[in-house]
């Protein structure tokens, strides 16, 4: 346990250390002025009571004139107003300017690195984590760390020199030193435990707090509160969750208030006290102490109690802020496996084959894909069908090289994939992913999607993917046709479309890439199957002459397909045209006549309803 302690602070002092180095590579002035200002600082306190009142009481007592106590006493002034002008240069010119510096280059580099690393580390849960925390205020708490390491580097310097200062006035006085040490080492730290324990115990009632107070203004929420009784549940919850809350806090009261009162004795009380007694007794009864020394020892005492409180803080921010470092480097050192800026071949845009061969891939150690081949010839129509599970959009992740097989190839005209640059490779590919997302911007934006189109060819291009996708007459009837906002996260005049719409807005997206391999995912499983069967005609008529391949769990949309390939278990179990698996009479051929009797069924019911 102490072995891991202490592997636990190296590593936050190398943390540290690495932020320094970080922070100078973007701005080398930033440093340099967060130095000069915690030098100052702690320069302030030592003066002014090591030398400035020792000489002033000594100058009175040795009667020297009253010019040269005045020159001594405006120099200091110069100095200390010099000080604190260049403070306000630093806080009112300097910071604002180092500070958006190292935001803009910090971030450059952490959305740099985001965008390169491989798609399997936004799906690790222990690698998304760390990497949201390295993000999270990222260039304040860096800097943060940076200023609390001068802090932690000139509060230590401070501290020696405070303690010789006393020693040379008297040495016993270095002895109540060890009070406030102990204060803010011993009773300081254990309080900090006992707040870490309250809160981790707080925690869970916390984000039940957390979590009712934002449902009660979340518009997703709104409908349920109001129709249903579930708002006495979630008031039932709250009391219980406040309830907690105070349970805790009733818990450590006793430990906390009775460590805060030994920390505040240790740290203040003791060392004034005790001190200015000790100083008294030595000045008025044994006469063992002159009046110059008395001021110096009580002027010392006060700052080297905010000397040491100083170099404390720093001491525990730097070991809370190495954890946070230690997030930010792993994920900035962070080596990609499969990174965005790969360079390597050009694949051209001919496309005479792809082939998966004896293709193996385990997500998490959970097999997925097991010795599957399959072989797609350019510009022929393929369909991959199959129950959920069965490795269909793994397979399109491995197309595109989200991942790499665990075992076998891929190959793009007989050669391996992991051969071509990565970014030219996948330029051959236009998607529509199932899991859609859409952007809070213009129509047009969500369907090109940065695309490098002129001006005058964009709005000719959006305008005919939308309507091969079936969506072109809603568009056109929103405020600014394809220049309306989509959702209303920045415009209150935003579109907030239906399911089906949105997912016809995906599918325009591959529609108006060009490029020689089209791939839909699931594209109409939002849809009714009128708006189905238009979708796939216009998909079948608008891609024949690309490369086209397309999942679907609604065997009836594949029935133009080239070629159909029948996955479960990771595994191609058949393949064929469409009425070649029908003829087969296995698995296709089940499956198929399962789902035309459920559509019959449905369609029965539809029909007795509107006569009923």
């Amino acid at each position: 346990m102490a072995e891991k302690k202490l592997k636990s602070r190296i590593n936050a002092v190398r943390n540290n250390f690495y932020a320094l180095q970080l922070v100078w590579k973007m701005c080398p002035r930033m440093v340099v002025h967060m130095a000069c200002s915690r030098a100052l600082y702690y320069f302030g306190w030592l003066f002014y009571s090591a030398f400035f009142m020792r000489y002033v009481i000594n100058a009175l007592q040795a009667g020297e004139t009253f010019n040269a106590i005045m020159i001594f006493i405006g120099i200091t002034v110069a100095v200390f107003a010099s000080m604190a002008l260049y403070n306000s240069y630093i806080l009112g010119n300097v910071k604002p300017v180092t500070d958006a510096e190292v935001n803009k280059k910090l971030y450059q580099k952490l959305f740099k690195k985001s965008r390169n690393v491989e798609l399997e580390c936004f799906e690790n849960s222990d690698f998304y984590d760390k990497y949201t925390l390295a993000m999270k205020n990222a260039d304040t708490r860096l800097i943060e760390t940076v200023d609390m390491l001068f802090g932690l580097f000139f509060g230590f310097i401070a501290s020696i020199c405070a303690f010789v200062f006393m020693f040379q006035v008297d040495k016993l006085s270095v002895t109540f030193i060890l009070l406030p040490i102990i204060g803010n080492f011993y009773f300081r730290i254990l309080n900090s435990r006992i707040d870490y324990q309250r809160n981790k115990e707080m925690a869970p009632h916390n984000r039940r707090i957390d979590y009712i107070n934002r449902i009660m203004y979340l518009k997703d929420y709104a409908k349920e509160i109001r129709l249903t009784n579930i708002f006495n549940l979630l008031k039932r919850q709250y009391t219980d969750a406040i309830t907690g809350v105070s349970d805790v806090t009733k818990k450590f009261v006793f430990k906390s208030a009775f460590l805060h009162w030994f920390y505040v004795m240790f740290t203040f009380t003791f060392i004034f006290e005790g001190l200015l007694i000790y100083g008294a007794y030595r000045t008025l009864v044994s006469n063992t102490m002159t009046l110059p020394q008395l001021a110096v020892l009580t002027s010392m005492m006060v700052s080297t109690t905010w000397i040491l409180i100083g170099f404390t803080d720093s001491v525990t921010a730097g070991f809370k802020n190495g954890l946070f470092v230690d997030y930010l480097r792993t994920f900035l050192e962070y080596e990609e496996k499969i990174p965005e800026d790969y360079d390597g071949a050009d694949p051209g845009t001919t496309i005479n084959s792809i082939e998966f061969r004896n293709v193996s891939f385990a997500y998490k150690e959970t097999p997925v894909l097991s010795d599957l081949n399959m072989k797609f010839d350019g510009g022929k129509t393929y369909a991959l069908v199959g129950h959920n599970g069965a490795g269909k959009s793994t397979i399109i992740k491995l197309l595109l090289r989200f991942y790499d097989p665990t075992e076998g190839e891929i190959l793009l005209n007989g050669r391996n994939i992991k051969e071509y640059n990565l970014q030219k490779y996948r330029a051959l590919f236009a998607t529509a992913f199932q899991d859609n997302r859409m952007f809070s911007m213009s129509v047009a934006d969500n369907v090109t999607l940065g695309e490098d189109i002129p001006d005058a060819q964009k709005e000719q291009i959006v305008s005919e993917a939308l309507k091969l996708s079936g969506v072109y007459d809603k568009v056109m009837s929103l405020p600014q046709g394809i220049n309306t906002t989509l959702t209303r996260e920045f415009d209150d005049n935003g579109a907030v479309l239906s399911g089906g719409e949105f997912q016809k807005i995906v599918v325009s997206r591959a529609f108006a890439r060009r490029c020689p391999i089209k791939i839909f995912d699931e594209p109409s499983s939002a849809l009714d199957p009128i708006a189905e069967y238009q979708l796939f005609d216009n998909i079948l008529k608008a891609c024949r002459k690309n490369t086209l391949l397309f999942i679907s769990h609604r065997l009836s949309s594949v029935q133009n397909a080239d070629h159909v390939f029948l996955l479960e278990h990771g595994q191609v179990k058949e393949e064929g045209t469409h009425r070649e698996l029908l003829d087969r009479h296995g698995l296709y051929a089940d499956m198929y006549q399962k789902q035309a009797e459920n559509y019959l069924a449905d369609s029965t019911k539809q029909t007795e309803g509107i006569w009923a």
